[in-house]
């Protein structure tokens, strides 16, 4: 086992990082995801290769800010003494044995999932042993925690289409939005934030408990322009959920309301869905389609919905729009969250897809997001 000061834990589930408190008006620019920078990698290389030599610069001579040749690059994965050697200034320890630390890497999987019966009815009462694991084809190693969490803490994202595309239902879709947020943000408990969208996403309320707030939020929202749906999930799963803090087990949401029609992003969607998976997201979509489900639009929305573990509605009615919140709401508060070791996790960051089957009961549906990425040290 390797030397080091520290003992590692790599964890895939979250990456913890400062909370942003501050409201802003507007969102910042989406940073480009692979797709917008593929060609500009390579006109950098192209630039780089046709470049010339410096004068008077050694072959080897390694660039600006790089480690000198002749001392080894930093590896996290070799052996480095815990002291300076003996006899310099530097060594503050009396001994000539170095200190003996260890370095360990603990490969744990967190999934949230639900499941329901062949009528739609959620099933709640179920044990580990209900449950096998499948990732990467390979059943899990070992399921080192289950709970059956009906009051998990949640942090959602309110993501509203604020396109022309949907302005006849605009105003009803907003104090439906409302009224979720009313009775679902639990003060000291749960946080949210709003979110409008048409060319570039707009933070009209950051992460609060306050229903008060959030209400303002959605009511500030006004409609106009086109449509960058993945680019406005690309930002509230990476800039938003990504980066809140997280100290246990909880929920993770994103409720959209758009017709799925996206004509102006600069990402795909797939690598929305991807983002989506890496910060442990599920989405949730209202489509505000009035032709009911079938279209291209719907389809985008069941897509997105189906591989993050989330669902998509298709309300026809003004009404049923509050019923599909009102849906979103029970199953947000009916699920399992277990943790488990993969048997084989290379930190390549490659994909590693996820199945858990209910066994021993027959007729249920286990819905939760379909994989996840490696870390990728």
């Amino acid at each position: 086992m390797h030397s080091s000061r520290c003992i590692l834990l790599t964890f895939i589930s979250i990456s913890l990082l400062p909370r942003v408190v501050a409201q802003s008006t507007a969102a910042p620019d989406l940073p480009s995801a692979p797709s917008a920078v593929s060609q500009e990698k390579k006109n950098q290389e192209k630039t780089r290769q046709a470049a010339p030599a410096v004068q008077g610069a050694s072959p080897t001579q390694p660039p600006s800010g790089a480690p000198p040749s002749n001392q080894p690059k930093s590896d996290a994965s070799a052996p480095q003494n815990a002291v300076a050697p003996s006899g310099t200034e530097s060594d503050p320890v009396s001994s000539n044995e170095p200190t003996a630390t260890f370095r360990r890497r603990v490969n744990e999987v967190n999934v949230v999932f639900t499941v329901t019966d062949k009528h739609g009815r959620y099933v709640n009462d179920l044990t580990k042993n209900d449950f096998s694991i499948i990732d990467d084809q390979k059943p899990a190693l070992e399921v080192r925690s289950f709970h059956r969490e009906t009051d998990l803490p949640l942090q959602v994202g309110l993501l509203v289409d604020a396109s022309n595309s949907v302005r006849d239902r605009f105003k009803f879709e907003q104090e439906a939005a409302i009224e979720f947020l009313n009775q679902t943000i639990r003060p000291r408990y749960d946080q949210a934030f709003v979110v409008g969208f048409d060319v570039t996403p707009e933070v009209t309320q950051d992460f609060t408990d306050n229903t008060d707030l959030l209400s303002v939020g959605v009511r500030g929202l006004r409609p106009g322009g086109g449509t960058a749906l993945y680019d406005a999930l690309y930002f509230a799963c990476r800039d938003k959920l990504l980066k809140a803090p997280q100290t246990g087990p909880l929920r993770r949401a994103i409720i959209v309301l758009t017709d799925g029609d996206d004509n102006q992003s600069h990402v795909t969607r797939e690598e929305a869905v991807e983002m989506a998976q890496r910060a442990e997201v599920s989405i949730y979509a209202i489509s505000t389609n009035i032709n009911g489900g079938g279209s291209h639009g719907d389809k985008i929305l069941e897509r997105i919905a189906d591989a993050t573990g989330g669902r998509a509605f298709f309300p026809f009615q003004l009404r049923e729009v509050s019923d599909a919140f009102s849906e979103i709401q029970n199953e947000l508060r009916s699920q399992y969250a277990l943790a488990y070791t993969p048997a084989n996790l290379a930190p390549n960051g490659s994909y590693h897809s996820i199945e858990i089957l209910a066994q021993n009961h027959k007729g249920l549906r286990v819905r939760s997001r379909h994989g996840y990425y490696a870390p990728t040290n």
